[in-house]
C-alpha cells in the first residue's frame, strides 16, 4: 500500500487570503430578494451566476470544480392540454484544487410548461443551480452562507447598492 500523498497546491499565504475572503459577508450588490412562500416575508438569495463569479474570484477559475452526483426526476404531471409540471432533485459536489469538497442538494420545478422536454430542461437547470449555490455556501459567508443570518439580511436589504463602474 502506497502512502497517501497530500495535495496542497495552495501556499499557506494563499489559504489565509482565501479564508479571510470567505469569512466576509456579501455586499448589497450581490443580494436579491423575492416574495416568500404564500406571500410571507421576502427571501434573500444570491443569483447563480453571481456566486459562480465569486467562487472564481476566491478560488481561481481553475481552483474549483463542480460535478453532478445525482439528478432525479421526482414527478412529471401532464394535463389534458399537454402542459407539464415537473419536479427534479439534484445533488452537486464542489471540489477544491486541494481535494476539499462540499455536497448539497437542490430542487427545480417547471409548472404548466408546454412540452416535457422544455419542462425537464428548465427543472434540471434550476435544480443543479440550486444545489450548486447550496454547496458553495458551505465554504463561507461570501459564497452565500451569510444569507442564512436573518439580522444580516434585514440590514443588507436596507443598504444602497453602489453604482456599477
Amino acid at each position: 500500500m502506497q502512502p497517501q500523498q497530500s495535495i496542497t497546491p495552495w501556499s499557506e499565504e494563499r489559504l489565509a487570503q482565501m479564508q479571510v475572503r470567505l469569512s466576509r459577508k456579501l455586499g448589497p450588490e450581490y443580494v436579491s430578494q423575492r416574495p416568500g412562500p404564500g406571500g410571507g416575508p421576502k427571501l434573500s438569495y444570491i443569483e447563480g451566476w453571481k456566486v459562480i463569479n465569486l467562487a472564481n474570484e476566491v478560488f481561481g477559475f481553475s481552483g474549483w470544480s463542480s460535478s453532478i452526483v445525482s439528478l432525479v426526476t421526482d414527478f412529471i404531471d401532464v394535463n389534458e392540454q399537454g402542459r407539464c409540471s415537473i419536479s427534479v432533485s439534484a445533488q452537486v459536489r464542489i471540489t477544491l484544487r486541494d481535494g476539499a469538497f462540499h455536497e448539497d442538494i437542490g430542487s427545480g420545478q417547471a409548472e404548466n410548461v408546454r412540452g416535457k422536454a422544455s419542462a425537464l430542461d428548465k427543472a434540471k437547470k434550476e435544480a443543479v443551480t440550486d444545489a450548486t449555490k447550496r454547496a458553495l455556501r458551505s465554504f463561507g459567508n461570501v459564497l452565500g452562507n451569510c444569507l442564512y443570518d436573518k439580522s444580516f439580511t434585514a440590514n443588507v436589504s436596507k443598504m444602497k447598492v453602489p453604482p456599477v463602474s
